[in-house]
């Protein structure tokens, strides 16, 4: 029997980590900008500076329901950060919400 070699198909948990990275990068840029260090960050949103870390590294994602606490802390429009985080973390739901709108850097 030939076995079928897998070509140009990413797996979903791959996807899935590719855009937490991406979400990663986007969140370190926001902070350094903003000239916060992970463990000030960490003071504004209620969290440990470890977990920013992994959120920036691509590690684990951040829940929902602190979108608004850090877009206070970096000083980002609320409703632009979660567009922004919605992109990232569930591209299918930002694509349905706003179809063809590029996404705007903040």
């Amino acid at each position: 029997m030939r076995r079928m070699r897998r070509t140009h198909c990413k797996s979903s948990a791959t996807l899935r980590n590719e855009r937490r990275g991406e979400a990663g990068r986007w969140l370190r840029g926001l902070r350094q900008q903003r000239g916060l260090s992970q463990r000030g960050l960490a003071r504004k949103v209620g969290a440990k500076f470890t977990f920013i870390s992994q959120i920036e590294n691509g590690r684990c994602r951040m829940p929902p329901h602190r979108y608004l606490i850090w877009a206070e802390a970096l000083e980002v429009d609320p409703r632009e950060f979660v567009q922004e985080m919605l992109a990232y973390y569930d591209p299918v739901t930002y694509s349905t919400i706003f179809p063809a709108q590029p996404l705007q850097a903040v």
